[in-house]
């Protein structure tokens, strides 16, 4: 038997969150066994379909939730948490009749998160409290503080670690626009006091309701929207003393609003989902 009578066919969805662009699979109907290495072949550019993430919605494991969502950075690597992941993922299972709820609850690797999608179409995510014990995060640190110094290529800066359920770092710029995104990311990105690695944000605080952001994401790299960036910059924000409990975040692809009212609150989340198109293809053995 040849490999191409092996082969089958896998159909998908194409969807963006402010440009940050997702491959959705339903995995209710049918069978998701992609290794790594294809799927960081599916998320090139040049030669796959291309994406940040790859989403997949898989039936729940307890009556309460309605569905488990997994997600697959573009190299191929399992992650904990999406934010602008989940708004698609909402948008997604209504879209293709997988529920009529307007509220959905999701169980994600760290935890259960309810997803709220309005009449006008913006889904406002439940992100759950933030999480600042350092072991949790991961991060190396002798103490839970509020700000940490870290030396990266012979120089120190101040940034601020939080876990919206993934690691995030976030450090505050006079420019988003000048901001050393490009060096700086994946330097700290893969900085040894963070064991699996981290999501590293660049915030200019605007005003007390306002601010922007740029985002390099753990194994994908800068993105044009990081929905838990956007919560944790944020957080921090809010933390050091630069945001009230409402702020608008302007990203590449667009803004997001983000509320949080304080320690042990949930932060929540809201923006826009948008699908692109949906296709099939043949995935060889």
């Amino acid at each position: 038997m040849n490999a191409k009578s092996n082969a089958k066919c896998l159909k998908f969805t194409k969807m963006h969150g402010l440009g940050n662009d997702f491959m959705v699979i339903d995995a209710t109907s049918q069978v998701f066994d992609l290794k790594k290495e294809k799927i960081k072949s599916l998320a090139d550019r040049h030669f796959g379909i291309g994406f940040d993430q790859l989403l997949v919605v898989e039936p729940a494991t307890r009556p309460e939730i309605d569905f488990r969502y997994r997600i697959f950075n573009a190299d191929g690597g399992e992650v904990e948490q999406c934010g602008n992941g989940a708004r698609c993922f909402a948008r997604f299972v209504q879209n293709q009749g997988l529920t009529a709820k307007s509220k959905i609850a999701v169980q994600t690797n760290t935890g259960d998160i309810v997803l709220q999608v309005s009449d006008d179409g913006l889904v406002t995510v439940d992100i759950g409290a933030p999480v600042f014990t350092p072991e949790k995060v991961p991060f190396e640190a002798e103490a839970q503080a509020q700000s940490y110094e870290i030396e990266v290529d012979g120089q120190v800066y101040t940034v601020g670690v939080v876990s919206m359920g993934n690691p995030h770092t976030v450090m505050l710029v006079e420019d988003v626009a000048t901001a050393p995104v490009a060096r700086l990311g994946p330097l700290i990105e893969n900085h040894p006091r963070f064991p699996n690695r981290v999501n590293v944000g660049f915030l200019q605080v605007v005003g007390r309701g306002h601010g922007r952001l740029r985002v390099f994401e753990r194994g994908v790299g800068e993105t044009q929207a990081c929905g838990t960036g956007a919560c944790a910059a944020m957080v921090v924000g809010r933390l050091w003393g630069h945001f009230d409990a409402s702020v608008s975040l302007a990203l590449t692809g667009g803004d997001l609003q983000i509320q949080w009212r304080g320690e042990g609150e949930p932060v929540m989340m809201t923006g826009p989902a948008e699908t692109v198109y949906e296709g099939e293809i043949i995935i060889e053995p």
